[in-house]
Order: C-alpha cells, then structure tokens, then sequence
C-alpha cells in the first residue's frame, strides 16, 4: 500500500507479528491512509527461533510493500517492562524548576547510574500553573537503560530506518484512549482533585504480558503483568499433549472444535489467573487512590478475540468490558474499511497512539531516543550547509590572498633588507639558544628520575602488597558466631569479595570523575553520614558541593562484592542492604587508620606507624550501585543426608513439602511443622551484590613520613604560640 508524505508511522514490534499504521493530520483530523500487519513465521520467545531475523526480515517487508518517504516520521514501542514510568507531584515551584527537581527525583526513582539510562519527563495534563508556578501538577519520568534502547532501535538501523521518536507501549495506550475516548474532559484541561472524573481500566493483553493502565484522562497508573495469550496456548499444550502449533490452532478456532466445552475448561485456570491479576492491580490502584472511581473496562490485543473473554471478565470483575474494535475519531474509511484491518483492530491500539504522538496531538509526548543518536541527526542535516559556508569562506579569502599579494610584489623592499636581515640572525640565535637550553632540561629531567627511580625502588616494590592489605583490612571480616547456625545466616555482618579490579587513568577527574559520577558521590556522602547518624552541617555540604574531586593522574581500585545481612527486622531498623554497606564498609574507607611496617628496632622487631586513608592516598569511596538484595538458593553448611531421609519418613513415605513459598515471601525451606533438627540440602537467603569504588594515588612512605613530621612540627608550633597568649 502506498502512503502519503508528511505522515507518521507508528510501528510496533511485537511477538507474533509487527503492526504498522501510517496516519496525516488534514484539517485537524487523524486519517489513516495505510497500514501493514506482518506475522513472523515463529512466535519471537519460542527457543528455536531467532528474533534479530525474524524482525529485520519484517521490516524489509515492510519497507517493500509501504512506500516509506523519508520525510515520514517513525514512532517506535517498546514493551512496558522494558522501561519506567514513574509519576510524582513536586512541591508548588516555578515552572523554569521543574528540570532541576525532576533531576533530583530522577537519581532518587531511576535504580541506575543516569549516564547509563535514557530518561525524559513531562507535566502531565490538568496541571494547573498560575503566575509562572505550578501549584496542583504531576510531573511524569519516563527511563529506560542506554543497552536496551539501542538493542530496541538495532532492526530499524540495520534496515536504514531512522526512528524519530520512542514511547513505551503502555503511555501509547493513554495516548488512544485520551485522544479517542477522553478528548472531550481533556482538552477542557480542567482537573479538579478533590473530585476527578471516573477512571477506565484499559488491559491490552499480549502475547506473553499484559498492560494495564487506569486513567481518568489526566491522571495515569499502570503495571506490566506476566501473563499473555501464550499462557492459554501452554495451557492447552499441557493437558491436551498438543505441539504448540496445534494448540495455537485450536485457540484461536475453539468455537469449531470437536469438544469446546473441553476447551474452554481446560483454559479456565489461565482465565483465573488473568482475573487475579487484575482485581489484585486495580485492588492495590483503589488502595493508593482513595477518591478514584472505575466507570468502564477496556480490553484491547488480538487476544480479546478469544470467544468468551470479555463475558468472563466483565462477569468476574464487575465492570462493563468493551473491546476496542473501532476507533471514534480516527479517519480513514479506505483502510478501516479493509477487512484485514477491521478484524485485527484490537492490536493497533498501539499504532494508532504512536501516530497521535508523531502528528503532536497526543498528551504524552517524551520520548526516549539518545540524545547521541538526535545530535548525530542535526550535525548531519546542517553538515551540507556548513560545508557551503566554507567553501565561500575559502573562495574569499583565496581572492583576497592574491590581491594582497600582487599589492606586495608591487612595493620596494630594500628599505627593509638590513632591518629584516638582523631580525633574521636575532630569530636564528634565539631559535640555537632555546633548543640547546631544552636539551639541557630534558638530560635534567633525566637524571632526576633516574634518581628518582633508583632510591624510591625499594619502597615502590611493596606498594601494591601494602595497599591490597589495606583495602582487605577496610572490608568487613567474617564475624566468629556467624555462619554456624542457618537461623542466623542473616547475622552475618562480613562482605565477600568477588573480585578485585585495578584502572589507572592519566587523568581520574577527566576520565573518571564525571559530573555524573561526582552528584553520584554527593548523593552518596549524605547517605552515608545519613547511616552513621551524623548529617552533614550547613558548612559541610558548602564544601561537599565545592569539592571539584581527585586530580592528576591515579588508579581506581574496584571491588565486586556481596552481603547477606538483609532480614525485615534490618530493613525496620534501616540497617540492611545498602546501608550495611555504608556503616561498615565506607565508613572504613573514609575514617578507618591503618597500621603499616616503617622500619625495624635494635631487636629486629617491626615498628609501626599509623596513616589514615587519605594518607595512604585513598579516596572517593563510593558504593557504585544502589540494588536491592535478591533471594537466592545456597547450599546448606549444616545439612546432613539423614535429615533429609527423617523430613521423607523413610525411603518411601512421609509428606513431600518441599520448598514451595507462597505469593509475596521467599520459598519456604522447611514442611510447615518440621522436625527442628532436620536440615534442607539448601536454604534461601537474601543476598545483595554490589559493586565499590575507591581511587587510589600511591604516595612513598618517605613523603608520608616527611608529611607527618611536618605536620606536627607545625601543630608544636601552635601549641607554643597558644602558651604565650594565655602567658600573656
């Protein structure tokens, strides 16, 4: 089908097929004018099949069957649980503010470095601003991982399609239904929050998740749910014995079945599943939204096809459930006249948002393209033009060159011969002097070093053995009552080193303290004084902020670590975790003193002196990665085999309560009355890995010594200075 210039593309890449819909603006109305539905010949998360394949072939097709103009715009979906969409209400502000806030509320929502995370925020619609200040306004922050939105824009690259805009499937959703449904109370832009208007659930249901998303036009909540039309398919493969083609087959076509009575039983647990989800999603909506009202449900995915599904949710979950098989103000009858279209209209929900966004009519309008990639379009666009303003440039000054030179040629210059001959012989013996003086440093600089090298070589020998005990001395030890009793396993407050990576950098503030990494040590100073109970003053964070980092060049000691010392009664009392990591770890590394061997007594004895961290030249400590701990099976240290063979009742009796945890806890590790003293082969722990930073500038033993010294010289001079005033 060939499509219309100046329109957009709304593309979404999903696991059974790609969805295409091509739509203009004309008279303010949304017109669709072409569309393409292409089914992969596997479904995208089947073990055999190759997605990169399956989807670059697609779009070639694509891109054959549609006549994609380059001034066409592309908007592209990705699915909910590949990124964030987090909303917050900001405190009444100027409006020029609210970058700055929604920057703070980004490092504190977004898990990830922000170097790492494509991000964009927006005020949501009914925001109310007066006078330059937003005073009832919701600011919505939508994120995704940098790795993630180039492997989503990957296929589109391989095919040379620039992608203009990126939106999140679920916020495409919102965008149909406020502009299809919800136009009326949103282009009002009225919002009253003690009395919003009643709210629609709209569940689009994939192939292997689903979105749900409640709106009242203004407002938006929505979560990603691990079920889709497969989980039907996987149903009827289980209790059926079908291959997956076939029970695909007999989904899709129950009505025509030999028994469809036995069909639709044998997928009623998946319904109950599907309706679990929901009333738990829209339970938890209700819990934080006190005044939200439902009103309706709509259900959208060619899943919706299945016969009886909106009946069955309309009948368990109490709402009037409508299909979205039509569109109120989308234009068009060519294509929504074409039967194709017309029967997979539930699955260009997506599309049709994606489009509203690319014609600018649509409430949500962040996307999360790089920023790189956007840079690299614009230098690209205007390199043709800056091309053509140097070659003018060129062109007048060769011009002016040769009349300049032809004035000169034209002028007498013996008046000046003598002149420029002695400034010639001046310019020469300079030119003699300064590089014999600059050989003259370099065999300086020479020797110095060698100097340098040949008496500093016996304490640069032992730099690294000195610096590695210090930073396992910094790491908290195994604690001697810990690990002997697995009731206890969370008690135990030492941290395990994975691994120990060493960098160095000719310039640690150039090439490794960013500006992104410096607001992330910031950010993490004020946890950890936070932690130890010791918030920082008005005059300690002046200079925290001041603090421009490590400077000159240095190593950067990294360290890949876990914990087990997570338990509920910790997270209570804000000890667990990450915080555990702050009150030992980086307490250590920023106040710990370190014994080190300077020299030997008359016996032969040892003789120690003490230097704090920054002393040795250690510095910046910073827990890279705030996570949170996950559970995670371990062996058992005190399982014995004869305590599992008392839990079985022999060899062939006794319950099989194995490790089955229920919804919201980890896995049970025993039956729910068991013998105390009989042990599991493995238990469940919550484990935290983390990864530490440290930078490290290696200063001689001699220069600490010489420091030391110095510095109580100077303190003794004080001291004396202090006795004579009090005297006097």
């Amino acid at each position: 089908m060939a499509s219309s210039s100046n329109g957009v593309w709304g593309i979404e890449v999903g696991q059974t097929a790609l969805k295409a819909l091509h739509c203009t603006l004309s008279h303010g109305e949304v017109i669709a004018d072409a569309f393409d539905l292409i089914e992969y010949p596997k479904i995208l998360s089947q073990p055999e099949s190759d997605p990169e394949e399956l989807i670059h072939d697609a779009l070639v097709q694509l891109l054959e069957r549609n006549d994609a103009s380059g001034s066409d715009k592309v908007c592209i979906s990705v699915p909910g649980q590949s990124g964030l969409a987090k909303f917050f209400k900001p405190p009444p502000v100027e409006v020029k503010k609210i970058a700055d806030i929604v920057r703070y509320e980004a490092r504190q929502q977004i898990p990830f470095d922000l170097a790492d995370v494509v991000w964009d925020f927006q005020m949501m619609p009914g925001s109310m601003v007066e006078e330059g200040y937003a005073l009832e306004s919701e600011v919505g922050l939508f994120a995704m991982k940098r790795e993630m939105a180039y492997r989503q824009l990957a296929p589109f690259q391989k095919v040379d399609l620039e992608v203009d805009q990126v939106q999140l499937a679920p916020l495409a959703l919102y965008n149909m239904v406020a502009y299809d449904r919800m136009h009326e109370r949103v282009d009002n832009d009225v919002f009253d929050v003690d009395n919003p208007p009643p709210s629609t659930v709209l569940l689009s249901i994939g192939t292997d998740s689903s979105d749900l998303i409640i709106t009242n036009g203004f407002r938006i909540w929505q979560r990603s749910m691990p079920i889709g039309g497969n989980h039907f398919t996987r149903q009827l493969t289980k209790d059926l014995k079908l291959t997956f083609a076939k029970a695909e087959h007999l989904k899709r076509n129950a009505r025509e079945a030999v028994d469809p009575k036995l069909i639709f039983q044998t997928m009623r647990p998946v319904f109950n599943d599907l309706v679990t989800e929901v009333q738990r999603s829209i339970g938890f909506f209700r819990s934080i939204d006190k005044k939200a009202e439902i009103g309706e449900m709509l259900i959208a995915g060619n899943t919706v096809k299945m016969p009886g599904l909106a009946a069955y949710l309309g009948k368990n979950l109490g709402f009037d459930v409508d299909v979205i098989d039509r569109f109120n103000r989308l234009g068009g009858e060519d294509v929504m006249a074409i039967p194709t279209f017309r029967d997979n209209a539930p699955t260009f929900a997506v599309c049709y948002g994606l489009c509203l966004q690319g014609l600018g009519v649509s409430q949500v309008h962040a996307s999360l393209v790089p920023r790189e990639i956007l840079t690299q379009r614009l230098i690209r666009a205007k390199k043709p033009w800056t091309i053509a303003a140097l070659a003018a440039l060129l062109m007048g000054m060769t011009g002016h060159y040769m009349f300049t030179q032809k004035s000169w040629a034209t002028t007498e210059d013996e008046l000046w011969k003598r002149a420029t001959t002695a400034v010639s012989t001046t310019s020469s013996y300079s030119s003699q002097q300064i590089s014999e003086d600059s050989m003259l440093e370099a065999k300086l600089k020479y020797l110095n070093q060698m100097g340098k090298e040949v008496s500093g070589n016996a304490e640069r020998r032992l730099k690294w053995l000195e610096i590695l005990k210090i930073v396992n001395d910094a790491v908290p030890r195994l604690d001697p009552n810990g690990g002997k009793d697995i009731k206890k396993y969370e008690d135990r407050k030492d941290i395990q080193v994975e691994q120990i990576e060493t960098k160095y950098f000719e310039d640690l503030k150039k090439e490794w303290f960013t500006a992104e990494l410096a607001d992330r040590y910031r950010s993490e100073v004020r946890d950890w004084r936070q932690v130890i109970g010791k918030p920082l003053t008005e005059e300690e964070l002046e200079a925290l902020e001041k603090d421009k980092g490590p400077t000159g060049p240095g190593w950067v000691i990294q360290l890949t670590c876990y914990h087990y010392y997570n338990s509920e009664e910790r997270e209570r009392l804000g000890t667990e975790e990450n915080n555990h990591v702050r009150r030992y770890m980086t307490t250590n590394f920023m106040e710990k003193s370190v014994e080190v061997p300077v020299g030997k007594d008359e016996k032969g004895a040892p003789i120690f002196e003490s230097f704090t961290m920054k002393e040795m030249g250690l510095s910046y400590p910073l827990l890279l990665n705030v996570e949170e701990a996950k559970w995670e099976t371990i062996p058992n240290p005190d399982y014995e085999p004869d305590d599992t063979a008392a839990m079985m009742g022999g060899p062939m009796g006794g319950p099989m309560g194995g490790p089955m945890g229920g919804f919201g806890g980890p896995a049970a590790g025993r039956n729910d009355k068991p013998d105390e003293d009989v042990e599991l082969p493995t238990i469940r722990v919550k484990k935290l890995d983390f990864i530490f930073q440290v930078a490290w500038q290696p200063n001689e033993l001699t220069d600490r010594l010489e420091a030391k010294r110095l510095a109580e010289e100077e303190a003794e001079k004080e001291a004396k200075n202090g006795n004579k005033v009090a005297a006097n």
